[in-house]
């Protein structure tokens, strides 16, 4: 590991806090930039130091080592250094999708058993929860508390155990669950990913993800975090923006949409991409068309992972070697993975299954639901992801999709993914999503979400055309809905959930 020497305790894994183990640059080289803003910078001391004072902000608020400190706030460097402050204290930190209602956070607060929320100026605050906001200058902001702050309180000792921060599945297929994920959870993961994208002190991460995910918040932080790097900070991803910060940066980690929209501008090019020597993609899926043009227009070939919520990162295309595209790679250091048949027995190569792993990085369960997390186990203790996928004989990961995506029509499985793949390939098509909705003779029919290009002449036989061809006929779709985009989540997931829902009969 490059950057500092972290302390490492007697267990091997972590210091006597999580807070030095990935923060520790700022104790050994306080002067480095760290956050880099438009009109301003944050070295590692700087933010060391305003950690320290909103520790003695929630501290005054009255929160101590396990409260849940619930934050619905803007991306800003102070959002950072509340986050560090949780870290530094021992305080739960809970961050929330800034898109997310009033009614939706006062189910989350409340859920949480919240000890304070953290708010926008302005915004409502959830009903009998103690809350404040951050930013503005009157004094009611935690900001506010924490500018007086002069006395700056130790770090709190963590054990790997501890519980470090907590975040809400997206619900799409029920109520939302809080995730808990441990100390070790979150530098075992950092670790792992610094090492395998080869993150360097001379790095410069372009940040332009929400920092309420595990994507932004954890992934992108903790490799930079970790090595001592640079990371220029974009409050909302904006093309000339990024293209103007690509050519002072040398790492972009993002969601597909991202590289959509700079293919969009046609004068985007190699030139933008010299300096860059790492670009990864992950929270939902990158299509072959656009991984090939983005390495016809730029030489770099994207690396794309695979993690979620409950486990982070589990697996990356190589560093070094063939990143394959439409596939996710190898399990991570420290990450035990396999696929299961039905049958709960080992996939053979090339059969579709169940992912299930193991490992430092799986989470300590859901929040006040035992037995929902009792449910994601196996008796053997491999935990569940709930995605379909396959391993080639080197071991390489392929996901396939979802297993509440799974359609079965007439007794048989049918996997959307392979109809997508099949979809997307067709002249004048911009993206699909296949889902399944209710059908009184199949159990479910197979319904094909087309998005196709402005001015194309794209016609529904075309489209039959092409599964007669490349696909068996039960996998056909029995009905094609064209329409101007799909819905997504802040992280560009499809809402396959709420197509279902719409497109039912």
């Amino acid at each position: 590991m490059t950057g500092f020497d972290p302390c490492v305790g007697e267990d091997g894994w972590m210091a006597a806090s999580i807070y030095d183990d990935l923060f520790g640059v700022a104790r050994s080289a306080p002067d480095r930039p760290c956050l880099l803003l438009d009109d301003h910078e944050w070295t590692y001391g700087r933010l060391d130091r305003r950690a320290g004072q909103f520790v003695g902000a929630l501290a005054q608020r009255g929160l101590t080592v396990g409260d849940r400190l619930v934050v619905q706030v803007d991306k800003s460097a102070d959002a950072v250094a509340l986050y560090l402050a949780c870290l530094r204290t021992g305080v739960v930190h809970v961050p929330l999708n800034t898109a997310y209602t009033p009614t939706e956070v006062a189910f989350f607060a409340t859920d949480a058993g919240a000890g304070l929320f953290v708010g926008r100026p302005g915004h409502r605050p959830p009903a009998d929860v103690p809350a404040d906001t951050l930013g503005g200058s009157d004094g009611g902001t935690l900001a506010y508390l924490a500018d007086r702050q002069t006395d700056l309180p130790p770090v709190v000792e963590r054990s790997g155990d501890d519980w470090a921060a907590m975040l809400y599945t997206s619900g799409t297929t029920g109520r939302s669950k809080g995730a808990m994920l441990s100390c070790s959870n979150l530098v075992a993961n950092a670790r792992a990913l610094h090492d395998a994208w080869r993150f360097e002190p001379d790095d410069v991460l372009l940040h332009v993800l929400p920092i309420f995910h595990v994507h932004g918040l954890f992934v992108a932080l903790h490799c930079a975090f970790l090595a001592g790097a640079s990371v220029r900070f974009h409050e909302r991803f904006d093309v000339e923006s990024v293209r103007r910060d690509l050519r002072r940066s040398t790492v972009m980690m993002g969601v597909p949409t991202h590289y959509v929209r700079l293919l969009a501008d046609p004068t985007f090019s190699a030139d933008d991409a010299a300096s860059m020597r790492l670009f990864t993609s992950g929270s939902a899926p990158l299509s072959a068309a656009d991984h090939e043009a983005f390495t016809a227009r730029t030489g770099h070939r994207i690396v794309e992972r695979y993690g979620m919520t409950e486990t982070m990162i589990l697996t990356s295309n190589p560093y070094d070697g063939d990143r394959v595209q439409g596939t996710v790679g190898y399990p991570l250091a420290g990450v035990e993975l396999r696929v299961t048949s039905e049958a709960g027995s080992p996939a053979a190569p090339g059969e579709v299954g169940t992912v299930e792993i193991r490992g430092d990085g799986v989470f300590l369960g859901y929040w006040q639901l035992p037995e929902k997390t009792a449910d994601s186990y196996r008796d053997d203790g491999w935990f569940v992801t709930g995605d379909l996928g396959l391993l080639d004989a080197s071991g390489r990961l392929t996901l396939v999709g979802r297993g509440s995506d799974l359609i079965i029509s007439g007794g048989l499985n049918i996997y959307p993914k392979e109809i997508e793949a099949v979809l997307d390939a067709v002249d004048g098509v911009v993206e699909t999503a296949v889902v399944g909705v209710p059908d009184p003779d199949f159990g479910e029919a197979v319904v094909a979400v087309v998005v196709a290009t402005s001015g194309s002449d794209l016609d529904e036989h075309t489209l039959r055309s092409t599964c007669d061809e490349h696909l068996a006929r039960f996998k056909h779709p029995k009905r094609y809905v064209v329409v101007d985009a799909l819905p997504r989540n802040a992280m560009g997931k499809v809402q396959k959930a709420m197509l279902r829902e719409q497109l039912r009969p």
